[in-house]
């Protein structure tokens, strides 16, 4: 079984598989668990086979979805993924621009109108210090 991330250099290789047509990301050898887990937050499948003394552990995007689907859900992951610094490459037939280009928006929107932070959790009420009197 072939790894195009180790092959290429990158974290992270997208593409095509022919046959049925899924769109596959293989990840390097040894790719830090953090990598396989913003994978699956971002909504791809994760994948592990177990050949020789080896683990490769890969993803897809989600298989009951078609195609057009599976490459916008591959194509909303990569900003995600560069902004987290991995390297990676996607080739031309997943990668859709008009999604890139709004889920490179949506998380600029994020970044400059940051959710309100939860109230910091309420303490026992303290006491305040009783006013000194002078005679």
């Amino acid at each position: 079984m072939t790894n195009l991330a180790d092959e290429c250099g990158t974290d992270a290789e997208i593409y095509k598989r022919p046959f049925p047509p899924t769109v596959h990301i293989d990840t390097r050898t040894g790719a830090p668990a953090a990598l396989y887990d913003l994978l699956d937050q971002l909504g791809l499948q994760r994948h592990t086979v177990q050949q020789g003394d080896q683990t490769l552990t890969s993803h897809t995007a989600p298989l009951q979805l078609d195609f057009d689907e599976q490459k916008r859900v591959a194509t909303r992951a990569i900003p995600a993924l560069l902004l987290a610094g991995y390297k990676i490459n996607c080739t031309p037939t997943v990668f859709d621009e008009p999604t890139y280009q709004q889920a490179v928006h949506d998380i600029r929107s994020r970044k400059a109108n940051p959710a309100a932070q939860p109230p910091a959790r309420a303490g026992a009420p303290s006491r305040s210090a009783p006013a000194r009197r002078t005679p």
